[in-house]
């Protein structure tokens, strides 16, 4: 057994790198080809480069494929480009722009994980006959009594777990995460061990396919007519202001408003799409204990049953755990209900709800929504 868990010699062991042109996916290609493994990396180019090569942080478009192809070429490795634009185009960027005209705040880089990483790049990983796919992602895959289970990082400042809550037990079995065991100065530090000229890149920033983070200009140039005007309200229905587009705004958002003249902050509590009205209110009226949840992926090898499981839930990456039950919803419809100990503030739809039980990632899903049903909750 070898130190991917594969009953083979690492020469005999094909291992497809997905390499986007930053520091952690070279150190992984770095590490693998050192250990002895038959290791090719792939590109994949997944927007016009045209306008993301003036990019700084930005993934998978023009320098960032010149920089993959560089390390490459450094560790005398096969290096393949393929054009995925079309597929993350469909899957991602029109889900973005969707999900925000639907009062949402989405998370792209979920979907990009979801789709076109851990399901199109990995068939194509099967097809060049390679025995696993390793990414840089900072998180463990571990070996559990019930198959593959999927651990937070040693580095908890550089934990991407929340982010990979939809990789399916059968992706899992395929995947393999080198750095999940590593702190990012180490890696920082094996990049310069390994003399890969990436080794000061500065890590990605914000939606990669955003140029700026002006991700308003990206949805009006998608969706031509869909950001308009409309009011903002306060909780009885008074306009206190007005606004250029529900998109510009998100549930719980305090700054940023253009209203003033009130007694305490106000907050965006809720986004009504079909009316363009933006509702505000004070940080109480944020308070919710119940959040459902729809494309629920469950990842723990015991199913989820009735009468619900203790669980700790990240509500939004930045968040810390809360405690909380999830219980299922109708079967079959990969709905839950996840009910929380106590109330959090600023839950949003279209942000993801990914459970833990201590360091292990049980499972997930994308907020729907979000109601009061303790009193505690509502008072």
């Amino acid at each position: 057994m070898n130190t991917l868990g594969i009953d083979k010699r690492p020469e005999d062991t094909r291992v497809v790198v997905a390499m986007s042109g930053g520091v952690d996916s070279s150190v992984t290609a770095a590490l693998l080809k050192r250990d002895g493994y038959d290791v090719v990396g792939i590109t994949l180019q997944l927007y016009d480069h045209g306008a993301a090569v003036a990019k700084k942080g930005a993934c998978c478009a023009g320098q960032d494929i010149h920089d993959a192809r560089r390390v490459a070429d450094r560790l005398e490795m096969p290096h393949y480009v393929l054009g995925y634009e079309s597929r993350f185009r469909e899957e991602v960027i029109d889900d973005f722009a969707d999900s925000y005209l639907r009062g949402e705040t989405p998370i792209p880089c979920v979907r990009c994980n979801q789709t076109v990483k851990f399901r199109d790049l990995l068939e194509t990983a099967r097809e060049l006959e390679a025995d696993c796919l390793a990414t840089g992602h900072y998180v463990q895959r571990k070996d559990g009594p019930g198959g593959p289970e999927l651990h937070r990082a040693v580095d908890d400042s550089r934990d991407q777990s929340y982010f990979l809550f939809a990789t399916t037990p059968e992706q899992l079995g395929f995947l393999r995460f080198p750095l999940g065991g590593y702190p990012k100065a180490e890696t920082r530090r094996l990049a310069q061990e390994l003399g890969l000229a990436v080794a000061e890149k500065p890590d990605s920033q914000d939606i990669c396919f955003v140029p700026q983070g002006r991700y308003s200009e990206v949805v009006a140039k998608l969706r031509p007519g869909a950001i308009e005007p409309g009011e903002i309200v306060d909780l009885d229905g008074k306009v206190l202001g007005s606004h250029q587009g529900i998109i510009h705004f998100t549930v719980g958002q305090r700054r940023g408003l253009g209203i003033g003249g009130t007694d305490e902050p106000l907050y965006v509590v809720r986004l009504e799409p079909e009316n363009r009205r933006v509702v505000v209110g004070p940080q109480s009226a944020l308070a919710r204990d119940s959040v459902r949840l729809r494309e629920v992926n469950w990842l723990a090898a015991e199913p989820l049953p009735d009468s619900g499981r203790a669980v700790s839930v990240k509500l939004r990456s930045a968040m810390p755990p809360s405690s909380a039950r999830v219980y299922p919803d109708a079967p079959g419809s990969g709905r839950v209900r996840v009910l929380l100990d106590a109330a959090a503030y600023g839950i949003s739809p279209g942000q993801a709800a990914v459970f833990y039980d201590g360091e292990q990632v049980l499972g997930g899903g994308w907020i729907d929504s979000a109601a009061v049903e303790s009193s505690a909750a509502a008072a």
